[in-house]
């Protein structure tokens, strides 16, 4: 069930109502009780506004006033999303955050950087060995802590239709994401990524 939505009309109609009757009490346009109570009504009306949209600022996901809230409790916004990251951005960082369980395994950083926005996959690697097949690559014993990210080389992420009006229809960038998973790997590994 949607949250009903009053109009400025309908609180003068309901701020004259609450009125006393009588002669003074005039419910003219002309008269003094209309006129202040189309004064008010347009305040009530923002409050009421406001009010309905504490519930979708509740939620991470659908937050538009309380974003800066949301942002302030999880140490955003960090410089890796630029000077002036979109909505959709923000309240992804915020979400991948809030459900950030911990992680060392491919499926969860595939499913971090989903969260983020990001469709990616992880390519491990191994150090060479004896009787390893010709062509593969050559490496010391550090390829056995190394693992490449590849994801496309750069990002869209395109504005929704009725969210943010006013932020640019689109994104180009890959930084969130290779900053948030930098933070994120284990401190022993090494970490590449692969824009191909």
């Amino acid at each position: 069930m949607a949250a009903p939505q009053y109009s400025v009309a309908d609180f003068r109609t309901a701020l004259l109502n609450l009125l006393p009757r009588g002669r003074i009490w005039s419910r003219d346009p002309d008269g003094m009780p209309y006129q202040m109570a189309a004064v008010w009504a347009p305040s009530f009306q923002r409050s009421a506004q406001s009010a309905g949209d504490l519930i979708d600022d509740a939620f991470p996901s659908t937050t538009v006033n309380l974003l800066p809230e949301w942002e302030a409790t999880l140490g955003l916004p960090d410089p890796c999303a630029g000077e002036s990251p979109t909505v959709e951005l923000r309240r992804a960082q915020v979400v991948a955050r809030l459900t950030d369980n911990g992680g060392a395994s491919i499926p969860y950083f595939v499913a971090f950087a989903k969260t983020l926005g990001y469709d990616i996959t992880i390519t491990q690697f191994a150090p060479s060995r004896f009787r390893r097949k010709f062509g593969t690559p050559f490496g010391g014993d550090a390829w056995a802590y190394t693992w490449q990210v590849n994801c496309p080389q750069l990002t869209i992420n395109r504005l929704k239709f009725g969210q943010s009006f006013g932020n640019p229809w689109a994104t180009w960038s890959n930084a969130v994401l290779e900053c948030e998973l930098t933070a994120r790997k284990p401190a022993h590994t090494i970490l590449i990524f692969n824009y191909s």
